[in-house]
């Protein structure tokens, strides 16, 4: 991953953020989420004994999710 990482930046002049095992989790708890999985689910997958872990720690969201949901709520 790392030399992927490097490959990539000495080519591309925007340059790649650090990414790592642990961010490739991070951002498929989010995505999981987002996509509307059961968070039970999301934390027996994720191996979290604790579901604050899960929705706390590990799915980032933000206002555009929550507007997104708020328009597909509504029907619009």
């Amino acid at each position: 991953m790392k030399h992927i990482c490097q490959k990539y930046n000495r080519i591309y002049k925007v340059q790649m953020p650090r990414v790592t095992p642990h961010v490739c989790r991070h951002t498929f708890c989010s995505n999981m989420a987002k996509s509307g999985m059961n968070p039970k689910t999301l934390q027996y997958i994720m191996g979290h004994s604790d579901i604050g872990v899960t929705l706390n720690t590990y799915t980032h969201l933000d206002f555009e999710d929550a507007s997104e949901e708020l328009r597909r709520l509504s029907g619009n």
